[in-house]
């Protein structure tokens, strides 16, 4: 998936958008070593080597990857979407946020 979260990255600079991830691999040395290999250039998380780390138990993460599509709001809109629905939500919920921050702007 990191080629398609780069791209989105590179297409959505500039819009509020962001990525963050959370990894559950089993070593942080190796972990670091692929995420610039892979160019991450997004916030990643090491989450103690495997599903049962602190944030994969708060959010219910039971197999990677799990995605979650987060509103400007902090209201989650949709989880494991694939990826021509998930771009489609991701450009209406940029569109929705753009909409609010010029809203917020006019009062």
């Amino acid at each position: 998936m990191y080629p398609h979260e780069r791209s989105l990255v590179k297409k959505l600079e500039g819009k509020p958008f962001a990525i963050l991830g959370i990894n559950s691999d089993h070593a942080r040395d190796e972990l670091k070593k692929v995420l610039e290999k892979e160019n991450i250039t997004w916030r990643s998380w090491f989450d103690g080597g495997d599903t049962s780390g602190p944030i994969a138990t708060h959010w219910n993460i039971e197999g990677w990857p799990t995605l979650y599509l987060v509103d400007h709001k902090g209201v989650i809109r949709d989880k494991s979407v694939g990826s021509k629905e998930m771009d489609k939500l991701i450009e209406k919920l940029v569109q929705e946020a753009e909409a609010a921050s010029k809203t917020s702007a006019q009062k």
